[in-house]
């Protein structure tokens, strides 16, 4: 395999988190040897999540055997994940906002037709459901576990209990159609024909997605971290990538 240099288009903010949560691991553990200093881990963790890069790629390009490319990455994605805001700490900022942004995303997955309660019949793939909230600019609070893509967004938002815990703390929420019958404080659209709709009521749906095509900058947010546009690991272990990416996305923006 030819080797070359390569860039990671991630700031040096994340690159210096994730390598002193490393070192902090490292001391906690009493390890003395490593074969790659925190700094490559984290480095060699970055090139993954960000990049897409293979176990195999990476392994080659840091001169380290294919397990410990595997080892490193999982580790690094496990301190991560735990950083991740929760829920709860997702409704505590929302309640200082004006209101939230609730959308669903799927993670395309590699999967095979038999592979049913992955196959999302909206988006016509295989995939795992998202939940992501965000604030009223598009900016990334929190992202859900993911469930597989045959569960649809308005029974993925009350699994979460996000209809719940967004009601209890009195936070408006904007969310689209397919929300249908969350009740709360979602607020969709109005249902129906285009021609059946009143001037009134299009009017209102007319601002409605205004409002909510600022979520679209917080799936973007997600899927520029690479991996996530086709994954092809276990579907267990897609919740805690989503969470490294989504604790490294809030060290990066510095919120």
């Amino acid at each position: 395999m030819l080797v070359y240099p390569s860039g990671v288009d991630v700031s040096s903010s994340a690159l210096r988190f994730l390598a002193d949560q490393l070192r902090r691991h490292r001391r906690a553990i009493n390890s003395r040897w490593r074969r790659l200093p925190a700094g490559r881990q984290a480095l060699l963790t970055l090139a993954h999540l960000r990049v897409g890069h293979t176990y195999a790629q990476l392994a080659t390009g840091f001169g380290v055997g294919l397990a410990t490319a595997y080892r490193d990455v999982a580790k690094a994605v496990e301190l991560l994940a735990v950083l991740a805001p929760t829920l709860a700490d997702a409704v505590r900022t929302a309640s200082q906002k004006a209101f939230v942004l609730l959308d669903g995303t799927l993670l395309p997955i590699d999967r095979i037709a038999a592979d049913r309660p992955f196959y999302s019949g909206k988006h016509k793939k295989h995939g795992m459901n998202v939940q992501v909230l965000t604030d009223p600019f598009g900016r990334l609070l929190w992202a859900s576990p993911a469930l597989p893509g045959a569960v649809h967004d308005v029974r993925a938002a009350r699994e979460h209990g996000i209809i719940d815990a967004l009601d209890r703390a009195h936070v408006t929420c904007w969310a689209d159609k397919g929300y249908r019958g969350a009740g709360g404080t979602v607020r969709i659209p109005y249902w129906g024909r285009w021609e059946t709709l009143s001037p009134g009521q299009k009017a209102v749906n007319r601002s409605h997605a205004k409002i909510r095509a600022l979520v679209e900058q917080a799936m973007a947010t997600l899927k520029n971290w690479r991996l996530l546009r086709k994954l092809r690991c276990s579907t267990t272990r897609i919740t805690a990538l989503v969470q490294a990416v989504l604790t490294l996305h809030l060290v990066s923006s510095d919120r």
